[in-house]
């Protein structure tokens, strides 16, 4: 039976402003629990205001390691001013820009998982491009374009332990189903094809690999 989180860690995603559904979440969980047996570190890319990084962090408390989660806190394309999931609510009104820090901040606090969460804030290849220590678990939920998905992939998917999982989300096989674009579909059938991942799962558009071989 999958690991489930605690109902008041279930109540706090779910009053956490963001996008991924309770289903997608459950499965996010119980991955980020199964990774943790590992004793390595387990990391997002794209944080946004901290819904998906409460079931990580509960996760990775239960295990005994840290949460980490990667953003620069400006919003990815689709969130900008005039497109469909911006949220006027997470402009900085003094600098006219997204900011999405404070509310993630809140966010953790009022779950009460601060202390087992490190923040990365900055661009995703700036950090993993001087990033040395093995994951045992690594959720690429960042930009939508193909740029950036794919240096999402090659900057951390190598990081990736044997055994250890690599999750990622809005993964539309169907044009007809895409919002954002076809880009995380794309890495997706990448991480497949290099012999590195193994399909572990898939719940609506969120995929589970396993490391079972070299490379990326």
């Amino acid at each position: 039976m999958s690991a489930a989180p605690k109902p008041e860690i279930l109540a706090a995603f779910e009053a956490a402003k963001g996008f991924m559904p309770v289903g997608e979440g459950l499965a996010l969980y119980a991955a980020a629990v199964e990774a943790g047996r590992l004793g390595l570190p387990l990391l997002e890319v794209g944080t946004y205001c901290g819904r998906s990084t409460i079931l990580l962090a509960d996760a990775a408390r239960e295990a005994g390691v840290s949460a980490l989660t990667v953003d620069h806190h400006r919003g990815s394309e689709e969130q900008q001013p005039g497109w469909e999931y911006h949220d006027p609510a997470t402009v900085d009104p003094e600098i006219g820009l997204m900011d999405t820090l404070p509310t993630f901040r809140r966010t953790l606090h009022g779950a009460g998982l601060e202390e087992h969460v490190v923040a990365l804030v900055g661009r995703s290849p700036r950090i993993a491009a001087f990033w040395r220590t093995p994951l045992g678990f690594v959720f690429i939920d960042g930009g939508h374009t193909d740029e950036h998905a794919t240096a999402d992939y090659e900057g951390w998917a190598p990081h990736v332990a044997e055994g250890g999982l690599l999750l990622i989300h809005d993964v539309f096989p169907d044009p007809q189903d895409e919002f954002t674009g076809q880009a995380p579909y794309r890495v997706y059938l990448r991480a497949l094809a290099s012999g590195a991942f193994t399909e572990v799962s898939a719940t609506d558009s969120l995929r589970v690999l396993r490391r079972t071989g070299p490379g990326i």
